[in-house]
Parts: structure tokens; sequence; C-alpha cells
């Protein structure tokens, strides 16, 4: 039986395209479907509501989700990435290096659990947390098959010192931002943000997408390039950044 992105709570953004907006903290997943293969853009926040993803996933795409791209190193985008079993994960380079690291790990549980998440839930996200095997140093091209390409493209560093951004041609062109773009507030900036290469990064989504493209962000609705301008120059501002 065929269901509907609206079905599912999911909003389509253009053909094989769509994104849902997770509770708690309004974190967004993308989905791009290909030819027998899918490529899911973060996991959620828990291993729980990444099995839920991946079921509602499957659902939408009618097969397996293949591949994984996790946007930069916040538990929220990434938790659930443990419930991808055999799919191929990508990140931006230097994430790998980031988790293996027990300092962060322990900063990186630290943080899910005071933003509200279950210790339980957290420790048992952080012990099954899988590093990504595809590190993006620049771009990569990922060919989902039926004519479907997906460009990943390491744009930071800037909300941390590891963003990836997922760019699918098409009319409209989508580009998945991570939380390089927020919309549901003000971009957040903690100890691992890079403020002095964040406006830069946000360049580098409009030179990506273009004008018409849809701007996809990590919290929040879908929005368009002048909004992307508009936060990058308040950014700008924010930190004093020189252009």
């Amino acid at each position: 039986m065929t269901v509907t992105w609206e079905e599912l709570g999911w909003q389509r953004v253009a053909a094989g395209v769509g994104r849902c907006r997770l509770p708690v903290w309004d974190c967004t997943a993308g989905l791009v479907v290909g030819a027998d293969t899918a490529l899911l853009v973060d996991a959620g926040s828990s291993l729980a509501e990444g099995v839920r993803l991946r079921a509602q996933a499957e659902a939408l795409a009618g097969h397996r989700v293949t591949h994984l791209a996790l946007t930069h190193p916040h538990f929220d985008h990434v938790f659930g990435a443990a419930a991808f079993a055999g799919a191929e994960v990508f990140g931006p380079v230097g994430m790998d290096t980031l988790l293996d690291q027990q300092q962060a790990s322990a900063e990186l549980r630290a943080d899910a659990v005071r933003e509200g998440l279950a210790e339980h839930l957290a420790d048992e996200a952080v012990d099954a947390l899988p590093r990504p095997r595809h590190l993006v140093s620049g771009e990569w091209t990922l060919d989902l098959g039926g004519g479907r390409q997906v460009l990943l493209a390491n744009v930071g560093p800037g909300h941390t010192a590891h963003d990836l951004a997922v760019l699918v041609p098409g009319s409209p062109e989508v580009v998945f931002c991570g939380d390089l773009v927020e919309e549901s507030g003000e971009p957040q900036a903690g100890p691992d943000a890079v403020p002095s290469h964040w406006p830069a990064a946000l360049d580098r989504l409009l030179d990506l997408g273009g004008e018409d493209a849809l701007y996809v962000p990590g919290h929040g609705a879908v929005v368009d390039a002048a909004f992307v301008r508009a936060q990058r120059d308040a950014l700008t501002a924010r930190f004093g950044v020189s252009r």
C-alpha cells in the first residue's frame, strides 16, 4: 500500500524529495528517493527516533534507506544514526576523528542530557554511534540511480567546525543546510561554532543553490535565498565579521 508524504507527517519539497520536522527540538530530517536507493539527511536525536525515521523513510521510498548524510556532529542530528545499519554513512571530514575523542563524546552526551534527553537514551546513542565511512572534504557527487544525483558539499566551518550541505538538483533545486540556517529561532552559536567563517559558509550555500532554490534549515520552515542572505548579514553584524 502506497502512503503519501502528508500521511506520515512529511513535507514534499520537490519530486522525490521531502523533509519532516521532528518533535521536541524541531530538528529537520530530509529524504531523497532514488532508483532502489534512498538518502536520509540527518538521523534524529535518539535511537528510537532513528528507528521511526527509517520506517517512515522506507515506507515513502518503497525500499530501504541506503545512504545517510550527517550534516554536523550535534546530538539532535546524529543520535539516531545507529538505526541505519547497512547504510553508507557520509559526513564532513573531521567528524570521524571528533567522535573518536572521548572528551567530545562525553560533551555530546552531556549536551543531550542538558537539553532534556533521558540519560539512558543518551548513553545508548553514544555507545552505538557509528562513524561516517565516507568523509567529504570538498564536494562529492552521489549517484542514487534513475537519473538522480545529489551533491554533498563541505561548506564549513560555521555552526560547527564540521558542516555538510546537501544539494539536490532539479526544479526547484533543494539545499539541506543543517544548522547553518535556522528559521524557527536565532542560529545557535555554541562553543564549537566558528563565527568568523559562518557568513562565508552561507555564501557557499547560496552559490550552491542559487536564487531560485529552496533552502531547508536544520530547524524550522523551508526558506528562500533572500532569507539565507538576510541571516548571513545578521550573523556578519552579530559577530563583527568583515566581508
